[in-house]
């Protein structure tokens, strides 16, 4: 195990956020309209294009027919040991400071009564088919209960002196995401490995190579009722789709600290390592504040504020694109209008079910994976500035509901998170998921 030793505490109240927040531009495109190949602009979006990994065959069956076996955890280095010598000295913050309390008031709506913890028994659902010696079957999964070991990776990156990119909150974020967990929900700090690239070992310096590796740590070995917790604070973007299971024909993609030499992680590749090895039962939480991060783990359901899983609205899809292309037109943004088209053309010919129905019948997974994101597809997360301290938008107001209020079902902390930003940001966080799950259950991690 790593062990983070010498990470300060942050501390201090937080108020609202003096404006809105400040936009990272994205060289050669204008906002608006569906982005062009290799990510657009925001806050904690990046530009440069690289070739997504090779397509992954998709199975034929029931959704999630390739997960229903023991996957071995992926291959890599045989542990994740601990850097050599002293810890790495502190970067930001000062001396250790009393966890960040939130506002006595941040509009929460009273729930409607205590959340129930999740089953214990596998869950059945979807139509039937025939399993093994022509018996009928169901798809199914397994809640985890988060009563066994508890591992956490948090990568905060600030992209220190690199120009155009450099971002202020993100180590921020990935130390106060830690202290977190160790205050709220009981993770040991030894069980936490933090990469950030102010660190002082080159073990703990977010490189793609050390992100992969951490990736590789933190699923070895899962067993049922485990509870995994991925952080990720920095840049994200996108690139062009190549196998399919995209309704908007763009991967989502982060950005290691090396992303210029080494190129960036895409979902496709974040979801074969961290969800697929991933036993029935398992728990794996994870939080993207980046841009661009709404399917960053290429789960295939995704939740409205009223806990339904969100389908395709096809007439909506269609004028909004068609909204997007005469805006950009009006702009002389020739980039967002063939965007625009493109969207349009997929909504017309009904290649966004397609791919939904492909993310399904290869994404779904009996393990219990959920995904918090800091704002759709679409859109950019904010770098923001709370009360003296740097911070992503998502990670501070995820971390403060849970502050404010530690026991909350799935479907009122995402109403919460978004009641707090929708004042400030036009961010709309993601909540998504590798099976279908009761969001009116506890949320647990």
């Amino acid at each position: 195990m790593w062990n983070n030793n010498g990470y300060p505490g942050y501390g201090g109240g937080y108020g609202a956020p003096p404006g809105p927040p400040v936009s990272f531009p994205s060289p050669g495109f204008a906002p608006g309209g569906p982005p062009p190949p290799g990510g657009p602009y925001g806050d904690r979006a990046y530009t440069p294009n690289y070739a997504p990994p090779a397509a992954y065959p998709p199975p034929s069956g029931y959704p999630g027919q390739q997960y229903h076996q023991q996957y071995a955890p992926p291959p890599g280095p045989p542990s994740f040991a601990p850097p050599q010598g002293p810890p790495p000295m502190p970067g930001y913050g000062g001396p250790h400071t009393p966890s960040p309390q939130p506002p006595p008031n941040m509009g929460y709506k009273a729930p409607p009564g205590a959340p129930h913890r999740p089953p214990t028994t596998h869950q059945e659902y979807g139509p039937s088919f025939m399993g093994a010696n022509n018996q009928v079957s169901h798809p199914w999964f397994q809640y985890s209960q988060c009563t066994g070991k508890r591992k956490a990776l948090c990568i905060g990156i600030n992209y220190i002196k690199q120009p155009q990119a450099e971002l202020k909150g993100c180590i921020n974020d990935a130390r106060n995401v830690q202290r977190f967990l160790q205050e709220r929900f009981g993770y040991k700090q030894e069980d936490i490995v933090v990469l950030t690239d102010d660190a002082q070992n080159p073990r703990q310096i977010p490189t793609k190579k050390n992100i992969i590796d951490a990736m590789q740590w933190l699923v070895r070995g899962a067993q049922p009722n485990d509870a995994l917790f991925l952080h990720f604070s920095g840049h994200g973007g996108q690139t062009k789709d190549t196998d399919g299971d995209e309704a908007d024909g763009f991967d989502e993609v982060i950005y290691p600290v090396d992303f210029k030499t080494a190129g960036h992680i895409v979902d496709d590749t974040i979801h074969e390592i961290v969800v697929k090895p991933l036993p029935a039962g398992c728990r794996l939480t994870t939080i993207f504040d980046s841009c661009h991060s709404g399917s960053a783990l290429d789960l295939p359901y995704i939740y409205s504020t009223e806990g339904k899983i969100k389908e395709p609205n096809l007439a909506a899809e269609a004028g909004q694109g068609l909204l997007s292309a005469v805006g950009a037109y009006a702009r002389g943004d020739m980039a967002g209008v063939m965007g625009s088209v493109s969207s349009l053309f997929k909504t017309a010919s009904g290649s966004n079910k397609k791919a939904e129905a492909k993310a399904r019948r290869t994404k779904t997974s009996p393990a219990d994976v959920i995904s918090w994101s800091g704002c759709k597809d679409s859109q950019t997360s904010a770098d923001a500035f709370e009360a003296g301290q740097a911070t992503g938008a998502m990670s501070f107001v995820s971390t403060s509901a849970l502050y404010l209020r530690p026991e909350q079902s799935y479907q009122e902390l995402l109403g919460n998170i978004r009641e707090i930003l929708r004042n400030k940001y036009s961010q709309k966080p993601q909540l998504s998921s590798s099976h279908p799950i009761d969001t009116s259950l506890l949320f647990i991690c």
